[in-house]
């Protein structure tokens, strides 16, 4: 076995399996919290508010939009075109048809892919910058969210250079970081991608039971 079909044969569904069961993990353990009776008469649905934050701070609204357009403007760009080249990206859609799934999908043209990955290298970079610049966000920020940002940045950084497929040590050396970006996420704040709907319901059913709009 080379170690281009061991990174995506066992080590993949090695992945997989952690990622899965990591992130189900997660989330039972954020649902088995529950949360405290509140003994308050309600003003409004704690359910319409959950609902309503979900979609409300998808964009900026209130006395912050300024102050947090530019880690909106680049979230955006980052995940936006991260979603784009992981589901449509023509490498990709043949992977997966060939080992999670047999159905038809559309694919990115190379132009549309290379757009993509640039903006969304853009706007993973920008949001690096604003992490290392900005005096709150280096307060709050530890190991855990460099790792992240740099282990998505070579996982992204690898794809493109193997995208040409010419050097097969390339590919094997994508799907390697692939794989331990999938083992670390669920123990990693990249859950975030996951748990922000629970952080958001809870904000938003909170304040939504108390007639308030956060």
């Amino acid at each position: 076995m080379s170690f281009l079909e061991f990174v995506e044969g066992p080590l993949w569904y090695f992945a997989v399996a952690v990622f899965l069961l990591g992130a189900l993990w997660k989330v039972v353990g954020i649902l088995r919290l529950g949360r405290k009776a509140d003994l308050s008469i309600p003003r409004a649905s704690a359910t319409v508010g959950a609902v309503r934050s979900q979609f409300l701070h998808f964009v900026p609204h209130g006395g912050f939009t300024f102050r947090t357009i530019y880690h909106l403007t680049a979230g955006y760009m980052f995940h936006i075109g991260l979603f784009l080249v992981l589901l449509f990206g023509a490498p990709h859609v043949i992977f997966a048809q060939n080992n999670i799934y047999a159905l038809p999908w559309v694919s990115l043209p190379y132009w549309g892919f290379v757009v993509a990955a640039q903006v969304a290298f853009a706007g993973l970079i920008l949001l690096w910058v604003r992490r290392i610049s900005d005096p709150v966000m280096i307060k709050i920020s530890d190991k855990d969210d460099h790792i992240g940002s740099w282990l998505t940045f070579l996982v992204m950084l690898s794809g493109c250079m193997a995208l040409q497929e010419s050097v097969g040590a390339l590919r094997a050396t994508h799907m390697l970081l692939v794989d331990l970006w999938l083992i670390y996420f669920p123990f990693s704040r990249l859950m975030h991608a996951v748990t922000f709907v629970f952080s958001r319901g809870y904000t938003g059913a909170f304040f939504g039971r108390r007639g308030i709009v956060p």
